[in-house]
């Protein structure tokens, strides 16, 4: 929670200082603004602030004898106006007329000159150059993280003395002295104890092996945790109920700039060698939109618009899956489905480009040294039958009873990581878990092993040459059809396996409820499907010898023959895997896609659908929220959910400030009120905009004016106008109100007043405000009656309006 505190103070003004727009962050640039005295903690999600905005912001009238002390720069952009404050949701509504404004202005020029023509076609083909760059600079990360990530988890089991920067496998690739049963054992890999007493045999080189792992795993995580802390703290975490936000229109400075991504890219790499029970596809999202946003800064149409820009976040969001499970088209359907809150057409076509050319980025680097995008590339053989669908839905209820209770108790953890001194500790906090994790993984080989490598296996069919404990069968056939093998009995090595399996499985299952939310970069989709994956794989070769032991039965008779290949265990881990994501993420088109291009199967479409809609149907029936609404809700932030329907018979003047017995809405004149007047107001006021009206005694609505504007405008109004003083009138008419000779020059600041903002009246059904609010993206709407203004409703007064609806708290919504 502290990382929030400034965000929540008050922010005064003070003439002739802006202090209250700077941030105590570390990932911060501070923008010089020529000939004024203003200086803003800029990070690189925001764009700079020199020449930001395309519309005029003028200031002109005077008195009388003030006409000749007026200076004519007043015609050109104020640096400054027209962007948001830390914190704060963007003006949906105001950015797209920007755009259009721009686009015209492109366009009429266009027929003027060849070269104008030349930059209008240039502007439009900007936004697939920009795509272009979002898939290499992602494919390009997400194969350094994954090489870097599996040579460093080998590194906690020995060393290649071929060459140091080998991992196991490329180490004995490269070996003449190995045998294909053996083909993990190689004199050119060394283990810890190898090397430091010469021999890998006894019960002290076990130990040796086992100290080495465990501090090896620390050291990775102790250097992880602490580069957060100290660099980039907005690089823990997944990263996806952030990004959520910040595409629904939310500002969050530093969270996608270039210090967050090179921490992230360094201490992914650094929390996946831990062995902690996390994934990297998560954070890998994150990485992909920090590399979106950090290249929007080369394009000027997406620099200076922060709606154009989040249209580039949500097809960097389908990169970064695209890249973290070989899934172009599941990337584009997770980006539309599960982060996305505006999601146009043409949207949708750079999202596919962006997330094939980082797919091919990442085949063409190859960092698996499989030809395949992911570690856990398979491909089955074997038609499912009909009944199958049984076992099938009882992993999809298996799923989103796992979903449920890991969302529970996580949110349950975290939130006493926020209100304890827990939190205040996060480096032993991740030390602690990850000694608990190494300490009880080393043991056992499905523990020790990597998540993605775990996985792997568990979705294998297994073959004749399978070495593999899983694939431990006794061989009593005579033949086969070519490439499969018929169901066999299950040899010693795949009981022993199996409690292995189901050890594993209570370890993922707990220790992931821990892991997940610590200040380490960390992501949850292979953590759950490795739980999916491990009950699939149990049930799978349950089944499978069933139907061996009882092919007579009438569950088994009709299609299963004795000598048949019926079951195959690996499909029930892949559905079991699908079935436990979708229980925690809620996700449902886009998981099947993502799951079905693991495959390339398109035949196991329906058992993956099956899972993934009963997983969903029993978690929704125990919590509404999926991992990533409820840590969003955990956190504060203003994400007003579009799937959810508001039914509540409440009006605009139930939820509207003031209310009853409440003091009078604060409120600017149009031409009545002096600068001091003004800045009493912003200074008494931590208020984001303000209403303006014709005279308080009408309260009639002519516009309303942001807080920053107003700040930015006056402060540069007193550095380039002479004579602008505290008795100077400020107006938003369009002619000068008349005024006594000699008096001081005045202030038009019509051009920063909003001329149409939302209003509605104080009988609209607050279901149709909630709507308005959802499609529109507003941050805020005016209520009036007959043409007076009565109050106003923020983005933060309708979110807790609907927690209150839902006896929910609604002093958890911290932002607006």
């Amino acid at each position: 929670m502290a990382m929030w505190q400034g965000a929540m103070d008050n922010r005064g003004f003070q003439q002739g200082s802006f202090n209250s727009f700077q941030s105590s962050s570390s990932d911060e640039d501070l923008m010089d603004i020529p000939e004024t005295a203003m200086d803003f903690s800029m990070r690189d999600d925001v764009p700079p602030l020199d020449g930001d905005i395309e519309e005029d912001k003028s200031y002109n009238g005077g008195g009388i004898g003030a006409s000749n002390r007026m200076m004519d720069f007043l015609e050109e952009p104020i640096p400054g106006v027209g962007t948001y404050d830390d914190f704060n949701t963007i003006d949906w509504v105001r950015e797209k007329s920007r755009d259009r404004d721009r686009h015209r202005e492109i366009t009429n020029k266009s027929k003027e000159s060849t070269w104008a023509l030349i930059h209008s076609v240039s502007d439009a083909f900007s936004g697939w150059l920009l795509m272009l760059l979002i898939g290499l600079l992602s494919g390009s990360l997400a194969a350094l993280i994954d090489i870097s990530a599996h040579w460093m988890t080998d590194l906690k089991e020995g060393v290649c003395t071929g060459g140091i920067w080998f991992n196991h496998e490329h180490c004995c690739w490269n070996s003449k002295n190995v045998t294909f049963e053996d083909r993990d054992k190689c004199p050119e890999w060394n283990s810890w104890s190898q090397l430091i007493i010469s021999t890998d045999e006894g019960a002290f080189a076990y130990i040796v092996n086992y100290f080495m792992y465990v501090l090896w795993a620390l050291l990775f995580a102790f250097l992880a945790v602490s580069l957060v802390k100290v660099f980039a703290p907005y690089a823990c975490g997944s990263g996806i109920p952030e990004i959520k936000t910040i595409l629904s229109g939310f500002i969050i400075r530093g969270y996608l700039g270039k210090w967050t991504l090179m921490i992230k890219t360094i201490t992914l790499v650094l929390a996946v060698s831990s062995g902690l029970s996390l994934g990297k596809e998560g954070p890998l999202v994150h990485v992909a939109c920090c590399c979106g946003n950090i290249l929007c800064h080369c394009f000027n149409k997406y620099r200076k618009n922060e709606a154009k820009r989040r249209e580039v976040l949500s097809a960097a969001a389908a990169a970064g899956v695209s890249v973290a499970f070989g899934a172009p088209i599941g990337g584009v359907l997770f980006s539309l489905e599960e982060v996305s809150y505006y999601f146009p057409l043409k949207t949708l076509w750079r999202s596919f480009f962006a997330a094939l050319v980082a797919a091919f980025t990442l085949r063409s680097i190859n960092p698996f040294g499989n030809s395949r995008l992911v570690l856990f590339y398979v491909e089955f053989h074997t038609p499912w039958h009909l009944f199958e669908l049984v076992p099938f839905i009882l992993l999809g209820i298996f799923g989103g009873l796992w979903g449920a209770l890991f969302i529970r108790t996580n949110i349950a953890w975290c939130r006493k990581r926020k209100t304890t001194q827990l939190g205040k500790y996060p480096v032993v906090e991740v030390l602690v878990v990850t000694a608990i994790t190494a300490v009880l993984a080393f043991p056992n080989e499905y523990t020790r092993m990597s998540t993605s490598e775990l996985i792997s296996e568990l979705f294998n069919d297994c073959g004749l040459l399978d070495s593999s404990k899983l694939c431990d069968y006794e061989n009593r056939f005579n033949t086969s059809k070519a490439g499969e093998l018929p169901d066999r009995p299950a040899g010693v090595g795949v009981y022993n396996a199996m409690w292995q399996l189901a050890l594993t499985l209570i370890l993922k299952i707990v220790i992931t409820i821990f892991t997940f939310g610590m200040k380490i970069p960390s992501g949850l989709f292979i953590p759950s499907m490795a739980v999916g994956a491990i009950t699939g794989r149990l049930l799978g070769v349950g089944m499978e010898q069933l139907a061996y032991y009882h092919h007579d039965w009438a569950i088994f008779n009709s299609w299963c023959s004795q000598g048949a290949d019926c079951i195959t265990p690996g499909l029930y881990a892949m559905v079991g895997a699908a079935a436990c994501l979708g229980g925690v993420t809620r996700m449902t088109v886009s998981l099947v896609v993502i799951m079905f291009e693991l495959t390339g199967g398109l035949e196991y479409i329906v058992p993956l659908m099956a899972a993934a809609m009963t997983s969903k149907w029993v978690a929704d029936a125990l919590g509404r929220e999926g991992i990533y609404d409820a840590h969003i809700r955990l956190n504060g932030y203003p994400f007003l959910e579009a799937k959810e329907e508001f039914a509540h018979k409440t009006l605009a003047m139930d939820v509207m400030k003031p209310r009853r017995n409440d003091p009078l809405l604060t409120v600017l004149t149009q031409d009545s009120m002096t600068v001091e007047d003004v800045e009493t107001i912003i200074s008494e006021t931590t208020y984001s905009g303000f209403p303006v009206v014709v005279s308080r005694e009408s309260q009639r609505l002519v516009g309303f004016v942001l807080r920053r504007d107003l700040i930015i405008s006056i402060e540069n109004a007193r550095k380039k106008q002479d004579g602008v003083v505290s008795t100077s009138i400020i107006y938003f008419t369009e002619h000068s109100p008349p005024m006594p000779p000699y008096t001081p020059p005045t202030l038009k600041l019509r051009n920063i007043l909003d001329l149409s903002p939302f209003t509605v009246t104080d009988l609209t059904p607050m279901e149709i405000v909630v709507d308005i609010f959802r499609k529109l993206g507003l941050r805020q709407c005016l209520v009036t009656h007959n043409g007076r203004l009565l109050g106003i409703i923020t983005k933060k007064d309708v979110l807790k309006h609907i927690a209150q609806m839902a006896n929910q708290d609604p002093d958890s919504i911290l932002f607006n």
